[in-house]
């Protein structure tokens, strides 16, 4: 099963350790973003970006861990329109607070796991 994970570079230990643990397990990835530290340009950003769109695209499941940034709402964008299988991580129940929530995270298709890294990597297993 090919996946894609988005999030911010504050969570890019996190998100390496759960690419390496799905990988392990036989899952593929299909963009590894963490790669990208030194971007110089537009041009640069703008072939980043398009790897990334086509990445969730070809992807089977769409992870996303919070907290993430404006790039990673746009591929969440892009997996729902795309029917994807979303898994939405956060460390703490601030995914089910009014003020800090947004209406796609309540949608009936995002699988939302709250806790552990382990959590996420168990919860997705468990589903495929």
């Amino acid at each position: 099963m090919r996946f894609y994970i988005a999030s911010s570079f504050k969570n890019i230990d996190n998100v390496r350790n759960v690419a390496q643990q799905l990988n392990s397990n036989g899952f593929t990835q299909t963009y590894d973003w963490t790669t990208h530290t030194d971007v110089d340009s537009l041009q640069v950003l703008a072939a980043i970006g398009a790897k990334e769109k086509e990445a969730v695209l070809r992807a089977d499941l769409f992870i996303i861990m919070l907290p993430a940034g404006k790039g990673s709402h746009v591929e969440l964008g892009l997996a729902l329109g795309a029917g994807k299988t979303i898994f939405m991580y956060f460390a703490t129940d601030e995914i089910n607070d009014m003020e800090k929530t947004s209406t796609f995270y309540q949608l009936p298709e995002v699988h939302k796991i709250i806790g552990t890294i382990d959590d996420l990597v168990g919860g997705i297993k468990q589903s495929s």
